[in-house]
């Protein structure tokens, strides 16, 4: 895998463009936008670097095998092909994730145990031997697409979502994922140039992002291990240089970052959070009540929340939303305010401002809207002039 080879970093709806962004500015070659993923080429330094700094992709899988099909013994008779002695030995265990796409296979689950099979009757067969499964903890993990009537087999070079970056430890009550909290910061423009506030920070999970960004911090520098490590060709010391020419280019933003929720167990679990990132420097975490809060800041200033939508924290949802808008409107002059919500009619309609951005993204299964509302410094038509 020393010369350039195609990889997909699977991503969130809507992230797509800001996460091929990432891999141009990287250094990625030939890349491709999809559905829930970009395609795109490098060599095994660019994997490492990939995994390590990609603030929007879930995980990062590398193709190996793709054929036609039209049934499972079609899918049996293909896997069982394979020389997997090039990718892990008999004495290692795999796990198999799967995800189909097809009127021929209907049941992933299904379509997993049958891959399974195949893979140890190839090792049986060829070694009077088989290795294990371990769904937990795998030396190698393998994935298996099956769209219409292709199958794709990537190895799996991430392991655990890339979304588990290693920095938190408690959460809220209605967490933010990490890749959906970077990417909705990056969608908002957030470069580290402004002020950046969240004002209903929970347990930090925003903020943190925010300040990754704001100081180019590898994303993943604190999680505690990749799959592509156990890889019968992993080169410790390439993937050494590759980090430590990534901490090289770390920045030093000297704009505020600010956090602000109403609950002490909130903020004591983003200040743990905060410090578990190493971010302490950057990030400022008060208790405070939005709805009594004012901007105390000079200047240009980025508001990114994700405020309950009524799904997993009860709360008057009209009465609610109107005081974000009432809030931002009085106390807010010179702000860009984005928040993310599932609630387009109680929610959004209730906040009694204009938005001049919506863009569509999930939370989990969640459909949602990501919006944007210019606060101005005095009247609209004044700030133009």
């Amino acid at each position: 895998m020393n010369e350039n080879f195609k990889m997909l970093a699977k991503s969130l709806f809507g992230f797509e463009t800001i996460l091929a962004k990432e891999l141009r500015k990287l250094g990625a070659q030939d890349v491709k936008e999809g559905v829930r993923n970009v395609t795109f080429k490098g060599d095994k330094g660019f994997m490492y670097k990939a995994n390590l700094a990609l603030r929007t992709a879930i995980r990062i899988l590398v193709p190996i095998h793709s054929f036609s099909l039209d049934n499972e013994d079609d899918l049996y008779k293909n896997l069982k092909s394979i020389h997997w002695e090039k990718y892990f030995d008999v004495d290692d265990t795999f796990a198999i994730n799967s995800a189909v796409h097809s009127d021929n296979f209907t049941n992933s689950h299904y379509v997993s145990l049958k891959s399974k099979d195949a893979i140890v009757d190839y090792f049986r067969n060829k070694y009077h031997k088989r290795p294990s499964i371990d769904i937990k903890h795998p030396d190698v993990l393998f994935n298996i697409h099956i769209q219409k009537n292709t199958c794709t087999v990537s190895i799996d070079s991430s392991g655990s979502s890339l979304h588990k970056r290693g920095y938190k430890g408690d959460t809220n009550i209605a967490p933010i994922n990490e890749v959906l909290a970077a990417g909705l910061v990056l969608l908002s423009g957030y470069d580290g140039t402004q002020h950046f506030i969240d004002p209903m920070c929970g347990s930090g999970t925003i903020l943190i992002e925010a300040a990754m960004i704001a100081n180019n911090i590898p994303v993943n520098i604190n999680r505690p291990e990749f799959a592509f490590e156990k890889w019968k060709d992993f080169d410790e010391d390439l993937f050494d240089t590759i980090h430590d020419s990534l901490l090289k280019k770390i920045t030093h933003c000297d704009k505020k970052i600010i956090g602000y929720d109403k609950a002490p167990s909130a903020i004591r679990k983003a200040i743990d959070n905060v410090q578990n990132a190493s971010l302490e420097d950057f990030i400022t975490i008060e208790r405070q009540n939005f709805f009594d809060s004012e901007k105390s800041i000079e200047g240009k200033t980025l508001l990114v929340f994700n405020p309950p939508y009524g799904e997993r924290l009860e709360i008057n949802v009209p009465v609610f939303y109107k005081e974000i808008g009432n809030t931002l409107k009085q106390g807010y002059p010179d702000t860009d305010a984005w928040f993310i919500t599932s609630d387009f009619n109680n929610g959004l309609k209730s906040v009694g401002l204009r938005t001049s951005k919506k863009i569509k993204v999930f939370n989990g299964k969640l459909e949602c809207r990501f919006v944007k509302y210019e606060m101005y410094k005095g009247s609209k038509k004044a700030s133009k002039q």
